[in-house]
């Protein structure tokens, strides 16, 4: 409960600040409001909105000297853990697009063509970031937002402040999932990024049997073309692979909120 009166000012000033802590590290880790793209204090807003109800409904009190003791550090320490590995699961989800978009990129002869990532600032194949766009969408659209505010919020009841620490078995779940999500980026590349590989193989039968012929000019044109239509055809199976691995990436920071992990 918060404190009322004026001489409970500064013990509600470190109240919030206590509360922005979690959600606060759990939007900087996840996508879409990790962005650089968003503003710091639009972010801290959120944070706050969203941690002081979720404070609200667990008992806390702030430690007896002050955060800057033993005990308050440690009671810090264990909310930014908290809330990265909350958002970082969400974001383990979303990297899927990323990785897809790197294979396609390749596959077609345009990894060269860059464009900057809003997420994170770094510079991408565009097939890359047009799967992020479309990853951007899907987790809107299946409101990923509200979900994984409504996972924070559910985080204080299992792992309250003070207690807010995981356990050997989340991290490995998390490690675990990680590599789970580079096997997903492939496989949802997989139906263009094979079809691609056959387009490569036939214009390098080409190439034995018409030495004189430009493979170049004739190849990467080609590559490119045949990789636009495939990312047509397959824009369903891709959209359902990112939606099914942006999902995943909820149900284990559900898993992790709710400490079973």
């Amino acid at each position: 409960m918060l404190p009322g009166g004026l001489v409970a000012i500064e013990a509600n000033l470190w109240i919030f600040l206590v509360a922005m802590i979690r959600p606060g590290a759990a939007f900087l880790a996840a996508p879409v409001f990790g962005a650089q793209n968003v503003p710091v204090q639009v972010r801290l807003i959120i944070s706050l909105a969203v941690g002081i109800p979720a404070l609200a409904q667990t008992p806390f009190e702030l430690p007896p000297g002050g955060i800057a003791t033993i005990s308050g550090v440690v009671l810090v320490a264990g909310e930014v853990i908290a809330g990265l590995a909350l958002g970082f699961a969400v974001q383990l989800g979303y990297s899927a697009a990323m990785m897809a978009g790197e294979v396609i990129a390749n596959s077609m002869g345009l990894g060269f063509a860059q464009m900057v990532d809003p997420q994170s600032g770094a510079s991408t194949p565009a097939i890359g970031q047009f799967l992020s766009i479309l990853g951007t969408f899907l987790f809107l659209a299946m409101d990923g937002h509200l979900m994984l505010a409504t996972i924070i919020v559910d985080s204080y009841h299992s792992l309250p402040p003070g207690q807010a620490w995981l356990g050997q078995g989340s991290l490995r779940d998390v490690f675990a999932f990680g590599g789970d999500m580079f096997a997903a980026g492939m496989a949802i590349a997989l139906p263009v990024g094979f079809a691609l590989i056959l387009v490569q193989v036939v214009m390098a039968m080409l190439a034995r049997s018409a030495p004189a012929m430009n493979l170049f000019s004739v190849g990467l044109p080609a590559t490119i073309f045949a990789g636009v239509v495939l990312l047509a055809v397959a824009a369903p199976a891709l959209g359902d692979g990112i939606a099914s691995s942006i999902e995943r990436g909820l149900a284990l920071s559900r898993a992790l909120a709710t400490g079973k992990g």
